[in-house]
């Protein structure tokens, strides 16, 4: 669990720069944009992703556990919560409302991309880095809501939960 304390003030720094932008999604953007410049393409969410598998893969054998995915939450959780604390999503439209960070209209909302329902593919209560990395382009056409091929602040904001 070394590196989950790590990970945690690593995001509570992020939530924190956030919180003084007003520009939607600039948590999620400053998490993800390696090359700064405004946008997240396919490659940098598989690099993210694979980076997020690495580091709750707690035993390193390519499975996300059902307590390595509670972690996960956990960490997340966290950075949801930093967020509300800063005011970071604001004027009420919040994630976990919707289809932010929650459920939404029938279908995976943003954060449920990331979850072990949307992930464990064939249903044995265990992710593996394959089912992971495997759901990337699903998760992708999910934050991409005008379908530029790119995650942009255009992306988020009023009418794009």
């Amino acid at each position: 669990m070394k590196r989950i304390p790590l990970l945690i003030a690593a995001i509570a720094l992020g939530s924190v720069a956030y919180a003084q932008q007003t520009v939607p999604g600039g948590h999620f953007i400053e998490n993800w944009d390696f090359n700064e410049d405004g946008q997240v393409t396919k490659e940098e969410a598989v690099e993210r992703r694979g980076d997020i598998f690495t580091t709750f893969d707690e035993n390193d054998d390519g499975i996300l556990s059902a307590s390595d995915y509670a972690a996960f939450d956990e960490a997340r959780a966290a950075d949801h919560e930093s967020m509300q604390q800063g005011g970071g999503m604001g004027q009420g439209k919040g994630m976990g409302q919707g289809r932010g960070m929650g459920k939404g209209g029938g279908e995976y909302g943003r954060g449920e991309g990331m979850t072990m329902q949307f992930n464990d593919v064939n249903g044995d209560g265990q992710v593996s880095r394959e089912e992971f990395m495997g759901r990337t382009d699903d998760w992708y056409a999910m934050m991409d809501k005008n379908g530029d091929g790119t995650i942009t602040a255009d992306d988020f904001g009023r009418g794009n939960n």
